[in-house]
């Protein structure tokens, strides 16, 4: 089967990237790239080795797939015009900016049968894929995701800069509907809310607790997880992982484990076990980007959809509601 011609759409810092990233895998030709500004979409394009397109249209005339790393406000408008097109769209995270946008996208996806994946990085992260055999029912989740002030990305909420990542990864693992969602948060360095916290709780009785700022001292991204029998904790800055559990005593513990002794008694005695899950070395955008490219040439299931990136926008748009409600009540 012939490699997959594919087009950047927004080379910035993330589109650029995108850019490095596919000139590296292997079953797809990078076409060209577009950017608003043109001597930014040529630079890039001239590093890379390929055409700076003129205009959206010359590119998707010469593409079969493109990523779109263009501002959040232009995604629906950019991406509804590939669609029309038919055209495979992997879109940067946040999917749009309102409901009612992402809703068309995903429908218009579906009905043309196009791949459409958005791209919430943190689902491959090395640390959280070697934790994919643990996580099975989560009772119990705190995520905490702490930047260092960067100007880019303060042209929307904290919630939907970063907090978004976390509420992705949290609807993934709890499959539950949403029942309620208290939060807070203010704005300090910027016009939107800089620093939140959402507290959600799911019809099943699982609540997760996710606080997100981007005015930190230090980066601190780690999320723990309670289930049943097991406490696992994850930091996605360095991709180490840790988990403690409960196996029955007769099981054979790895020999990677650690035992610290027996809880409990007669059948119901357990061994307490903590270990550390090996991860791999990869690059989490270029693996992504890998396989949406693999779902367009082999017609595989996309990992993050469009419906998930609407589903996370839906839950970050509460929060933020919530968050301006109790901004009025304090008036």
């Amino acid at each position: 089967m012939e490699n997959l011609s594919v087009g950047v759409i927004g080379v910035g810092h993330l589109g650029k990237l995108h850019t490095k990233m596919f000139s590296q895998i292997s079953n797809c030709n990078l076409i060209g790239v577009f950017d608003a500004n043109p001597d930014q979409a040529k630079l890039v394009a001239d590093e890379f080795g390929v055409k700076a397109f003129a205009s959206i249209d010359d590119l998707l005339n010469n593409v079969k797939a493109v990523s779109i790393a263009a501002t959040t406000s232009a995604h629906h408008q950019v991406a509804k015009k590939c669609f029309e097109k038919n055209i495979h769209v992997f879109v940067e995270k946040p999917i749009t900016v309102t409901i009612d946008e992402g809703e068309e996208l995903v429908k218009i996806a579906k009905d043309k049968k196009l791949k459409f994946q958005v791209g919430h990085i943190e689902r491959f992260n090395p640390g959280l894929l070697s934790l994919e055999s643990f996580i099975s029912d989560p009772m119990f989740i705190q995520s905490d995701r702490l930047s260092q002030f960067n100007p880019r990305g303060t042209d929307v909420a904290v919630v939907l800069d970063l907090m978004i990542h976390d509420i992705d990864i949290i609807l993934s693992f709890i499959k539950s509907d949403v029942k309620q969602i208290d939060a807070n948060g203010v704005a300090v360095v910027s016009d939107h809310i800089d620093i939140a916290n959402a507290r959600i709780q799911f019809e099943n009785g699982a609540v997760a607790n996710v606080t997100a700022s981007r005015i930190s001292q230090k980066k601190m991204r780690k999320m723990r997880i309670f289930q049943k029998d097991h406490y696992i904790s994850l930091d996605f800055v360095t991709g180490a992982s840790e988990v403690y559990r409960l196996q029955p005593v007769d099981e054979p513990a790895l020999p990677t484990s650690i035992s610290f002794g027996e809880i409990g008694v007669g059948e119901k005695k357990k061994r307490l076990i903590y270990e550390q899950p090996e991860h791999k070395e990869i690059n989490a955008l270029n693996y992504e980007l890998q396989l949406f490219v693999d779902s367009v040439l082999y017609d595989k299931k996309i990992v993050v959809t469009g419906e998930d990136g609407l589903r996370a926008l839906k839950v970050a748009e509460i929060i933020i509601e919530k968050i301006e409600q109790s901004k009025g009540a304090l008036k």
